[in-house]
């Protein structure tokens, strides 16, 4: 099925109010949204890509259909015995890999959500989640105790270390998800929320957090780098953010010495950085 003709199904099926679907038809949305479903694993499809020009666009329709299929799941039973007992939609099982699609799944109970994409040589180390929605590319790390949240775009052989947070962002379906473009190194108790960009070849140091209402300060350039409108937060290519603060100037906060949290960009990759960051190729 053409992702344009599944477009115009989900569109059909998501503007029904669910009271309205008969048995017969019940049973029709469900064959579009496993047609559906099974294109977001296979990649086809994403809830956001980036077009010639290099701009990301948010692609409404995907983002109505993952809702679609919440929307149409009954919940069932998930449980693997009466010690560890789960209960989910049936339209949104775990994702059933094989040896044959090449994700290296390190023992020890990672969770990879059905409607998900995982490209050839991910590795992921446990515990991590992989939400629906979410795009991880080819050759990308995804660390213990990791989340790569519902529609989140990540690239190809980034590191998404330790403890990191990456927000997704499912509704409303016009928000852009958090972006990691290729080559992103994002490093342990990291969190990149509320749509924010982070281009590709950026470093972002341990405990770094972004939000949509969190201007990055960088001192190379002198910028500062804010979400403006519907234009979302950027993080720019190849720079070294670090947690950072910034003194408060004004009323009591200034008299008690307080300052607020604020990543800072201190440089722009080089070869001292390459060196101390490369991805060992024999660890995936």
């Amino acid at each position: 099925m053409t992702s344009s003709k599944l477009e115009t199904q989900i569109e059909s099926f998501f503007a029904l109010p669910l009271v309205e679907l008969s048995t017969e038809r019940r049973q029709e949305a469900l064959a579009v949204f496993a047609a559906f479903k099974d294109a977001l694993n296979r990649g086809e499809i994403r809830a956001a890509s980036r077009d010639t020009g290099g701009q990301w666009i948010v692609h409404q329709w995907v983002k109505r259909g993952i809702l679609l299929g919440f929307r149409l799941g009954g919940l069932v039973d998930y449980s693997i015995d009466d010690n560890f007992r789960f209960y989910d939609k049936e339209t949104y099982p775990t994702k059933r890999l094989t040896i044959n699609d090449g994700v290296r799944i390190v023992p020890g109970g990672s969770t990879v959500r059905d409607g998900a994409h995982v490209g050839q040589g991910v590795t992921i180390m446990p515990p991590a989640f992989i939400n629906v929605g979410a795009y991880v590319d080819d050759g990308t790390m995804v660390d213990s105790h990791a989340l790569i949240g519902s529609c989140a775009q990540v690239g190809k052989r980034c590191h998404v270390s330790a403890a990191a947070q990456i927000g997704g962002v499912l509704e409303p379906v016009g928000a852009m998800p958090v972006i990691i473009e290729d080559e992103v190194l994002v490093g342990g108790n990291c969190g990149v929320y509320e749509g924010a960009i982070v281009r590709e070849r950026a470093i972002l140091a341990s405990g770094v957090i972004l939000t949509g209402s969190t201007p990055i300060f960088d001192a190379v350039r002198g910028e500062v780098y804010r979400r403006e409108g519907e234009k979302p937060l950027e993080v720019p290519p190849g720079a070294v953010v670090v947690p950072g603060s910034r003194a408060i100037t004004v009323g009591a906060a200034k008299d008690w010495g307080l300052s607020v949290y604020a990543p800072i960009i201190i440089k722009y990759r080089d070869d001292k950085t390459e060196a101390s960051v490369k991805l060992e190729e024999f660890l995936r």
